[in-house]
């Protein structure tokens, strides 16, 4: 397979999870690492060594490539290849006896978002909550960082908040998904963190780790993203979901979690 077939690919949505979706041919659904090392993110069709690595199933029939990379902005990387326990792999990692394969150049939401009706995002509250937001990131494995982004965007930590829609409590679940998540008090900071936890944690599963999916069906729900396609056009929703990934970089700066960026 050509380079120059390689690069006429690489327009389209996310160019190098393209990339790596194609490097195995003939499937219905691909496995593609996301792999963590010292702050930097890579993307490999196996685990990296030394990297802490999740697999993430990618549908061949999904409407829209979920982004793997984060809030990331423009930038240009390198898609290296390499033999790894007797097969061809792929990945965004310089490694040993890596070589390069094709440059892209990738388009992913910004990490600092600004456009009108952002709204005020205000400094990181750590204080609010602490022990409920750790048990419950440590039972679902979302992160603490996000929970709290959503909490903070959502009720402003008011565990007795109600919206004019009529979501309710710290984490703004609708009455009915609250239900569905065991709820029995939706009043009850612990209960509705717990349970706002759940509820993206399923999401992203949904989504296939799509953070930008997942914030949007949270908003706007999931029929509204089936309905569209993706994240609905919806001025109240897309600036949801600016504020919440702003907030999520000011939580993850004042948590002391290291800024993620590209591997090179």
């Amino acid at each position: 397979m050509g380079g120059g077939r390689w690069r006429s690919i690489l327009p389209r949505a996310i160019p190098v999870v393209l990339a790596l979706l194609l490097a195995t041919p003939q499937a219905e659904a691909r496995t593609v690492y996301r792999c963590v090392r010292d702050g930097t993110v890579s993307l490999s069709t196996a685990p990296e060594p030394g990297s802490k690595c999740e697999a993430r199933e990618i549908d061949d029939n999904a409407v829209q490539t979920p982004n793997l990379w984060g809030a990331m902005g423009v930038f240009s990387g390198t898609l290296y290849e390499r033999e790894q326990d007797g097969r061809r792999v792929y990945g965004t990692r310089k490694l040993p006896g890596s070589r390069v394969y094709l440059r892209f150049t990738a388009v992913t939401p910004p990490g600092e978002p600004a456009h009108a009706g952002l709204g005020r995002v205000g400094a990181p509250q750590l204080a609010p909550f602490a022990r409920e937001f750790k048990a419950a990131a440590k039972a679902t494995g979302v992160e603490d960082a996000w929970l709290r982004a959503i909490a903070h965007a959502e009720s402003g930590f008011d565990a007795g908040a109600v919206s004019p829609k009529g979501a309710q409590g710290v984490m703004q679940l609708m009455p009915e998904v609250a239900a569905e998540l065991g709820v029995a008090d939706p009043f009850d900071a612990a209960q509705s963190i717990r349970a706002g936890a759940r509820h993206l944690r399923d999401l992203l599963r949904r989504y296939r780790a799509d953070r930008t999916l997942a914030l949007a069906a949270y908003s706007a729900g999931i029929g509204a993203v089936q309905r569209h396609g993706g994240v609905p056009p919806y001025p109240e929703t897309q600036a949801y979901i600016a504020k919440v990934q702003a907030l999520h970089a000011r939580y993850r700066e004042a948590m002391g979690y290291r800024e993620e960026r590209p591997a090179q």
